[in-house]
């Protein structure tokens, strides 16, 4: 079906959309956060820690913009089904759903416990699986979505003590292509983001250890870490008009690193 012509800034308005970020509690969902509300979205924040998302949907507010704060264990498939429920109660649809919740352990595999294993994917994958499974319906129900996955170079590369994480970021990949498919006759684009090493909170143990810092860096093309910011282009990008026909995809945000 033939759409308006947008031109300029017209494809990456927000206005009227309302998006649900996981884990926007600090990092970078909350940093995404922000940026669709910025961008003209309404924005529903949900995190563990009540304080943490609460303050972040004042900030939106602040923005003009409505905003709605949810507790959520996304390992669980009530909490997640409660998320989106409360979402479209309060805010009337989702348009936008950015999975972004995610924890790491980092050691090598023969010191791996089997239940760290287990919950890193419970998070990281089995999460996302959930939450865009209750928010794709209501997605492929009202013909339009988009959903966003927040993957990581660690999807495509590997490095040693990443076990877990890798693993759960391959298999977002992988989620990430078939719901697209699935949905993509339903309008709803599902695409996903691989950032490298960004300054978070997640990431601080490497960033203060010296010797993991720089090897961060010389190895990144750009010669730096990246700043949480710049995720916010790419993420307007995937929520917005301007990639209506872009489905299925990662896009690398990585200054460089995996085009050696």
């Amino acid at each position: 079906m033939e759409q308006p012509e947008l031109l300029g800034t017209q494809l990456f308005d927000l206005t009227g959309s309302v998006a649900l970020v996981t884990g926007a509690g600090r990092g970078l969902g909350r940093t995404m956060a922000l940026a669709l509300a910025a961008a003209g979205a309404d924005v529903v924040v949900s995190a563990r820690t009540a304080s943490e998302i609460e303050a972040l949907a004042a900030e939106v507010r602040g923005l003009g913009r409505r905003a709605a704060a949810f507790t959520c264990d996304v390992t669980d498939e009530a909490s997640c089904t409660a998320l989106v429920d409360g979402a479209v109660a309060e805010m009337g649809r989702i348009d936008i759903l950015v999975n972004n919740a995610g924890i790491n352990v980092r050691k090598p595999v023969l010191d791996l416990g089997f239940d760290e294993y287990q919950r890193v994917l419970a998070t990281n994958l089995h999460g996302y699986f959930l939450c865009a499974k209750a928010a794709g319906a209501h997605m492929v129900a009202q013909g339009s979505g988009k959903v966003i996955n927040i993957s990581s170079i660690m999807g495509r590369v590997a490095l040693a003590g990443q076990g877990a994480y890798a693993s759960s970021k391959g298999a977002i990949e992988q989620l990430t292509k078939v719901l697209a498919i699935e949905w993509a006759r339903a309008n709803v684009q599902v695409n996903a983001i691989g950032p490298t090493y960004f300054e978070t909170e997640l990431t601080r143990p490497l960033f203060e250890d010296p010797e993991r810092k720089d090897f961060i860096s010389e190895r990144t093309p750009m010669g730096r870490w990246g700043q949480p910011h710049e995720l916010a282009g790419a993420v307007i990008f995937l929520a917005s008009r301007a990639s209506d026909y872009v489905t299925g995809h990662t896009l690398i945000v990585d200054g460089g690193w995996t085009a050696w």
